[in-house]
């Protein structure tokens, strides 16, 4: 029985293998992807960490603008720093809004931030653009949607660019390649009062 039972999985599997190969096969364009990680579950700068460390461990070069973040040092900044010349990383927030209760200077901020990314995506130098927490600053109106857009239509063909944050705009989700929408289930910040942890978190 158990001997039929792996004749007919290899028979599934190796029919399977057949269907995939052919869709691999169909697949034949290159491009540089936009890519969109939203919604209010965490993980979106993570997921796109993992890409830039992807990147990296196969040799290219990438680049990190932090928009919003900035008043402290996370983890991942610390590990980046190894590869040298690898990667570009900027944090040009001023902090979370909350804490620096000055509108003016934070949209001042993400203007800036917005300049520097733009030109790192055009300048072609870049495997990978990621502008972390971008999404916030259009949500929150420090940063024009269409802006942005109009933006990474001058993309250069082979750059890839990943925008992270919660709110999404629609007219974004519509041009991108590659949108992914966390979805928070559970969160031990809300649901046990635990505070944030070295490692998890930041």
């Amino acid at each position: 029985m158990p001997e039929l039972d792996n004749d007919l999985h290899r028979q599934k599997m190796q029919r399977r293998k057949e269907v995939q190969d052919e869709r691999l096969a169909a697949k034949t364009l290159e491009k540089g992807l936009i890519i969109v990680h939203t919604g209010i579950g965490k993980g979106k700068t993570t997921a796109a960490l993992g890409m830039i460390f992807r990147s990296l461990g196969h040799g290219k070069r990438v680049a990190i603008i932090q928009f919003i973040k900035g008043a402290w040092q996370p983890g991942e900044k610390a590990a980046l720093d190894r590869f040298g010349e690898q990667v570009f990383f900027a944090a040009l927030g001023g902090g979370f809004t909350w804490e620096t209760q000055d509108r003016q200077k934070d949209i001042e901020m993400v203007e800036q931030a917005w300049s520097q990314g733009l030109a790192l995506i055009q300048s072609s130098d870049y495997h990978l653009v990621l502008l972390d927490e971008v999404n916030v600053a259009m949500s929150l109106g420090y940063l024009n949607p269409q802006l942005v857009i109009d933006g990474l239509k001058t993309k250069p063909e082979p750059v890839h660019v990943a925008l992270t944050g919660r709110g999404a705009p629609t007219e974004l989700i519509e041009v991108a390649d590659l949108v992914t929408e966390m979805k928070l289930v559970k969160h031990p910040f809300r649901e046990q009062g635990i505070k944030a942890q070295i490692g998890i978190e930041f």
